[in-house]
């Protein structure tokens, strides 16, 4: 071993500063030396053509091994062999290893996939809280290929208007198609109503004699009729019988333990059902259901006069089937639902879609100072001067104060109606209707309206009462800005109203509105405060802007109206009495006269039998004559009775 090559071994892993020492690398040949191009000519001579050929190949030959044996010692050159097949480049540059492809694991395909899932959840604002959650769906073919959905349930809900998977849609029914009990929160105008009905078809399959197999619970009979009209497309050619509760004597008979049991969905509101729960025997039997869906779930679970949480333990007492899923839906969420489902249904998975008890980003959100309670319809006649494209939804506080608006507004130049809780069914469902097809522009409501109901192409929603919570603001809001459509939601406040400002204040910031930092800034309630507000409604001024001079007069107009009414029917009363009590009469007088009458006739008739006939004849004509009255003066006694019973009930029911 000579010096030069004891020097490369003990040189192993050192770096020279190349720039600095390039002499130095280069004597001990360390750098790339100028490559030395040896090029070689080859004279060929001009022979004959028979020695030409072999002389060329002779000589190509020797260039080209010349060649090789050049490259070969330039690459030794510039790389050094340290040890036995390792070789280092004298330039000092890095060594490029190519690393092998390994085969791919089942946990790292796994691990993979799962990211994959968690990806798409992101996109889409998914949150998902429980074990072992199916992945989202990304189209709706994907339902047939992963989850066996029938062709024909697709193709209707193409037909509904749903081409491309909401949210919602794309984690509940996957959950909901491998029987899990859900809680879910997505917003308004999501999709919730088709991400719980297309599983409960799927599930139920085809009509059975079992009675009723799924149950949909709704806080009102608005919601509940739109969800009925939505399950009826959704489950076109599967010959469903899906009912709907609106006249419980109907439902008496209809749904007894004696009835046919021919029906499998039931949508209805929680009072009507627990009122058939509560007849003896039961008109309505809940033994067979094998999906109970509670829509609007926090609204359900309220306590108190305005909630439902007692008629809605009895119903799921009622659902006695060991197979039995639950599943809830609603745009909020508090904590009391959360903390119900997780202590009560086994197996839960909890999907949140975007932020919790947030309002949608398509909706455009404004507040609006109006000073006091006169401030508002001068506010309101504004933007009905300046503009609006209709329709229009108006929400008030009270039953009292959506009337006093519309009595105010019916005479400005629009189409106007009001809807509540005081007014008959028919009216309601009349209303609605004009609404949806554009007869009405502006509908006064109260909250009656605020959950649920879809009103397609709504483009302004006026809060002309100041929401009394965050969770009311939301919903009220939500019925603009579905499906995709963008809308606009204006606010009255005035200085009564600063209570609850700052938690809207908030919900508009998170929705991407522009808020005043001084709204942000106010005082903080406690849950007891909020709570009180919530159930008691403050106290505002009368919106009529009739002076009470004139409200009196008109009061004492209905009350001599209602007097002199009252005083006609019971008129009509008394007539209609003396008049029965005269044909009772008639009738009487006329059946003694029709008696005598034949008596004298039978009488007249022995007269001349015995004159004709001797006396012993005229002894059995006698008789005959007595048995024969006695049975014409029964019956005639019964005609008299039968007709007094007549006249009596007839009074009874004047």
């Amino acid at each position: 071993m000579d010096a030069h090559d004891l020097f490369k071994k003990l040189s192993v892993g050192t770096k020279f500063d190349m720039k600095r020492f390039r002499t130095d690398a280069q004597r001990f040949q360390f750098a790339k030396r100028p490559k030395e191009r040896e090029t070689v000519k080859v004279k060929i001579e001009k022979e004959d053509d028979d020695c030409l050929e072999p002389t060329k190949r002779l000589k190509l030959e020797d260039a080209n091994e010349k060649q090789i044996e050049i490259r070969d010692t330039e690459e030794t050159i510039n790389a050094l062999t340290l040890i036995s097949g390792i070789t280092v480049p004298q330039d000092g540059s890095k060594i490029k290893i190519k690393k092998q492809k390994k085969a791919m694991t089942e946990q790292k395909i796994m691990q993979l996939e799962q990211e994959k899932i968690n990806q798409t959840r992101n996109q889409n604002r998914i949150s998902v809280v429980g074990r072992h959650a199916p992945p989202p769906i990304e189209s709706f073919s994907q339902l047939s290929t992963v989850h066996n959905v029938a062709q024909d349930l697709i193709q209707n809900l193409k037909t509904c208007g749903y081409e491309q998977p909401t949210p919602i849609q794309m984690q509940a029914i996957p959950i909901m198609l491998q029987n899990r009990q859900l809680l879910a929160c997505a917003p308004t105008g999501s999709g919730k109503t088709a991400a719980f009905l297309l599983p409960i078809i799927h599930h139920l399959g085809g009509p059975q004699k079992k009675g009723f197999r799924a149950v949909v619970v709704c806080p009102t009979r608005e919601l509940a009729k739109q969800t009925y009209r939505e399950c009826v497309r959704l489950s076109e050619g599967r010959d469903f019988r899906i009912h709907i509760i609106s006249k419980i004597n109907q439902a008496l008979t209809k749904y007894g333990p004696n009835s046919s049991q021919k029906y499998d969905i039931l949508i209805t509101t929680p009072n009507r059902l627990v009122f058939l729960l509560n007849q003896e025997p039961p008109a309505i039997s809940l033994s067979n259901v094998e999906w109970l869906i509670v829509d609007e779930a926090d609204k359900l679970f309220e306590d108190g006069v305005r909630g439902f949480r007692d008629q809605l333990d009895q119903i799921s007492l009622a659902c006695t089937n060991s197979n039995l899923r639950r599943a809830m839906f609603s745009a909020t969420n508090t904590p009391a639902v959360t903390k119900w489902c997780r202590h009560n249904l086994k197996g839960l998975i909890n999907v949140t879609v975007g932020q919790r008890n947030a309002a949608t980003e398509l909706v455009e959100q404004e507040l609006l100072f109006v000073g006091n309670e006169r401030g508002k319809l001068v506010a309101f006649r504004n933007i009905i001067q300046k503009g609006m494209s209709p329709p229009v939804l108006v929400f008030v506080q009270s039953k009292e104060r959506a009337q006093e608006l519309f009595n105010e507004l019916i005479y400005d130049g629009i189409n106007v109606d009001v809807i509540h809780a005081d007014r008959t069914q028919t009216q309601r469902d009349n209303v609605v209707r004009c609404f949806r097809e554009g007869k009405i522009w502006v509908l006064i409501c109260t909250e009656l309206m605020g959950r649920g109901i879809d009103f397609k192409g709504v483009n302004l929603v006026i809060n002309y009462d100041f929401p009394p919570s965050a969770i009311s603001y939301i919903h009220r809001i939500g019925r603009t800005g579905r499906a995709g459509h963008k809308g606009k939601a204006l606010t009255f406040f005035t200085q009564e109203d600063t209570a609850n400002l700052r938690s809207i204040a908030a919900i508009m910031r998170e929705s991407g509105c522009e808020v005043p930092e001084y709204m942000l800034a106010m005082k903080k309630h406690s849950k007891k405060e909020k709570r009180k507000m919530e159930r008691e409604a403050p106290k505002r001024d009368s919106i009529s802007t009739i002076p009470t001079y004139e409200k009196q007069r008109r009061e004492k107009q209905k009350k001599r109206r209602e007097g002199s009414n009252r005083a006609k029917e019971s008129q009509t009363v008394e007539s209609n009495g003396d008049r029965i009590k005269e044909n009772t009469g008639n009738k009487s007088e006329s059946l003694t006269n029709i008696k005598k009458k034949k008596t004298s006739r039978i009488g007249q008739q022995i007269k001349k039998a015995g004159t004709r006939v001797g006396g012993s004849f005229s002894k059995t004509l006698k008789t005959n004559q007595k048995s024969i009255s006695t049975k014409k003066v029964k019956q005639l006694k019964t005609t008299i009775k039968s007709a007094k019973k007549r006249t009596n009930i007839n009074d009874e029911n004047k």
